[in-house]
């Protein structure tokens, strides 16, 4: 008569082998370390983790980064602040010192070099803004070009000349726009063409 359990000698060899072998969770539980007893085990919900802090060492209020201002002229050993200006093919050479509001281009007064209202009014904009008209000296030499580029060359060298002579003037100068050098110039003429970009006229006949 049959049984439902099979004895022991039923058991074929490859069936034992295969109950000896452990699966791999149990290969897993029997290589992790144990846990000492007396240490505290963390917990699954992440509190032993350390906190994300943004930001806490951040000072409260950024610093503002100031671009260093550059001077472009130098103050020669008798204390005369000296610079350049250049405006298309014109260059003027400005020396300035403390004085009682003289003016002098090219050996000329003021008024009888600038003979044009408007090219007056451009060159003393800078003194007139700094407040120094009436207190210091200018002494111009400008060559080249013509009368427009001559008041550009002239505007850049006083307002250089300014910086120079008193840095704290440079934040006022460079707003008015008198540090900046205007880069126009004028469009060479091309072969095959009357000016720059002018054709020759056409004729149909």
């Amino acid at each position: 008569m049959s049984t439902d359990n099979p004895s022991s000698e039923d058991v074929t060899p490859e069936v034992e082998a295969a109950e000896a072998t452990p699966t791999p969770e149990e290969e897993l539980q029997a290589s992790a370390p144990e846990a000492p007893a007396d240490e505290p085990v963390a917990e699954a919900d992440g509190s032993a983790l350390p906190e994300l802090t943004l930001g806490d060492g951040a000072p409260a209020e950024a610093e503002e980064l100031v671009a260093p201002s550059v001077v472009r002229g130098k103050i020669d050993r008798f204390g005369v602040a000296m610079g350049t200006g250049r405006r298309k093919t014109s260059v003027a050479r400005v020396r300035i010192k403390d004085g009682n509001g003289e003016f002098t281009v090219n050996g000329k007064p003021f008024d009888e070099f600038f003979c044009v209202e408007r090219d007056r009014k451009m060159v003393q904009e800078a003194l007139n803004l700094t407040g120094t008209r009436d207190t210091v000296n200018v002494w111009v030499r400008v060559n080249g070009g013509g009368t427009t580029g001559q008041t550009g060359a002239v505007v850049l060298g006083v307002a250089r000349a300014l910086q120079v002579k008193d840095p704290s003037l440079h934040h006022v100068l460079a707003t008015g726009g008198f540090l900046t050098r205007d880069d126009r110039m004028v469009e060479r003429k091309k072969y095959g063409r009357r000016k720059a970009r002018r054709s020759f006229q056409f004729s149909k006949r």
